[in-house]
């Protein structure tokens, strides 16, 4: 279970947005200094390890760059909520060890709401609001993997496993 305040954005919020472009070859830390800033100019300030960001349709949609998913999770955003994925972003974000849930209620959640995740069972409850919503659980596979800090430790860690 993690809990966090929701950090809210509409459809189609595009990998550009989250790894702008001109930053590309700056380090992780530079590059996420930049993250959502051209749709929310304090969202850097603000947001606090934890925390997670709620959107509508299509979030990550666009380029395959993984830097849009490594951006939140380098910032300490906890899980992202939304109603669609960009599937690359989809995989991107598992294989940073970032979970994503899609919610077909994402809609519901307010700006600043604190909402909990249970990302094995499918459930968002915004305590602010007093809401349960349903969302698409993580099978054990992903959230062993997401546990282990994500695709390339999971695997490590695997391995190590099998010499042993």
């Amino acid at each position: 279970m993690m809990a966090g305040r929701a950090f809210v954005f509409g459809d189609g919020i595009d990998t550009d947005v989250l790894a702008p472009g001109v930053y590309m070859k700056l380090p992780i830390d530079q590059l996420a200094a930049h993250c959502l800033e051209s749709i929310d100019p304090d969202f850097v300030r603000n947001v606090r390890p934890g925390d997670i960001v709620v959107a509508g349709s299509n979030f990550g949609v666009g380029s395959s760059r993984e830097q849009a998913a490594e951006a939140l999770r380098h910032l300490g955003v906890a899980c992202v909520i939304a109603r669609s994925f960009g599937a690359i972003f989809y995989r991107n974000a598992l294989n940073f060890g970032l979970p994503v849930l899609l919610c077909a209620d994402a809609g519901k959640i307010l700006p600043g709401d604190s909402i909990k995740v249970d990302t094995a069972g499918g459930l968002i409850r915004d305590e602010t609001q007093g809401l349960e919503l349903s969302a698409q659980p993580l099978p054990q596979f992903l959230l062993q993997m997401i546990a282990d800090g994500g695709l390339v430790p999971h695997l490590e860690k695997r391995f190590a496993a099998a010499r042993a």
